[in-house]
């Protein structure tokens, strides 16, 4: 009798159990895994990855290495993209990406070809107002003087919130600004407010804080306007965006732009991988943020950690796409 065809059915059998009785935590024994960046070096989209990636090479059993890669381009839109489209489904790629794809997904479909309800967060390290900050010397020192005299604002394309938030405040309650777009990152646009080409930025608080403390300290940098459902712990006495809108409808339109700062930095994984190899890493991300050594190692780099479950975030984030629909045609007008 040929015993070969059953040996090698054998063989196969022996292959594959041990694949499918695989544990999360095994999978990642061995295994490089990449944090996807779609902003370049320098911002805090950067600053929360890189800390991501120290994070995990702690608290994933048996990683080999722990990666991350920029891949700037369009303010976070091309790695968006690429995630969602072309990114392993196996969870050895995550993303640290714009907080606003969900508002870029229904206001701009055209240009979010996404679905954020298909990806899954794991877990936000902090919420991220973004922060309008002026430079010393600007003509117009106030919010309010921002609705009478002519403020030039620095930014990086019309599909990032440093165009979007700024064009909001002059649709929707007066704000006298000018945009300049083109600056390829946060980098470049804050050292143009540095150098006097332009008046004022709005950036994310949390770099704001790490690249510009001795700067904001002397005075040559101030922050006057800032976005966001609540107002950031640091700056109590900044107004949010909704506080300076005189019109109610104004003010709910602007709450759900703004929605994004709750969501702040956040990990992400793509479609596609397995339900409990996403449940394995929120609980390490979990761990990972309650961890007194990741704490101090995020303090030393004076990033701030907030941390939200994954889940809670999954929640703000199908809150966004789900929003009225006269709402997010009004927001989506305001952006242009």
């Amino acid at each position: 009798m040929n015993t070969r065809p059953a040996a090698a059915f054998a063989a196969l059998a022996l292959s594959v159990l041990p694949a499918q009785a695989q544990s999360p935590g095994d999978f990642y024994a061995g295994k490089i895994v990449k944090v996807l960046v779609g902003h370049p070096p320098g911002g805090s989209y950067d600053f929360y990855a890189r800390l991501a990636a120290d994070a995990l090479k702690l608290h994933l059993p048996g990683v080999k290495a722990v990666i991350v890669e920029n891949k700037p381009g369009g303010g976070g839109l091309l790695a968006t993209s690429w995630f969602y489209a072309q990114a392993p489904r196996d969870g050895t790629v995550f993303g640290l990406l714009p907080e606003t794809m969900g508002h870029t997904q229904v206001m701009e479909p055209e240009v979010g070809k996404w679905k954020v309800g298909e990806m899954r967060w794991l877990g936000s390290f902090s919420p991220a107002n973004s922060v309008f900050m002026r430079r010393r010397g600007a003509a117009a020192a106030t919010a309010d003087d921002m609705r009478r005299v002519e403020t030039i604002v620095g930014c990086t394309g019309a599909n990032a919130q440093s165009y979007q938030y700024p064009a909001m405040l002059k649709s929707l309650a007066g704000f006298k600004f000018k945009m300049i777009c083109g600056y390829p990152g946060a980098a470049e646009y804050t050292f143009a407010l540095e150098r006097g080409e332009i008046d004022l930025v709005s950036s994310a608080w949390n770099s704001w804080r790490v690249t510009h403390a001795q700067a904001i300290a002397r005075g040559d940098l101030a922050p006057v306007i800032q976005a966001g459902l609540k107002r950031e712990r640091e700056l109590p006495d900044v107004p949010l965006m909704q506080e300076l809108a005189q019109d109610p409808r104004a003010k709910k339109v602007i709450e759900f732009a703004s929605a994004g700062a709750a969501i702040g930095r956040a990990l992400l994984a793509p479609p596609g991988v397995p339900p409990e190899r996403i449940a394995y890493v929120r609980d390490i991300f979990d761990k990972m943020t309650a961890d007194p050594a990741i704490r101090e190692m995020a303090a030393q780099r004076g990033l701030t950690l907030e941390p939200t479950a994954g889940a809670a975030v999954q929640i703000l984030s199908d809150a966004v796409t789900a929003a009225p629909a006269d709402i997010i045609a009004e927001a989506a007008q305001a952006f242009k």
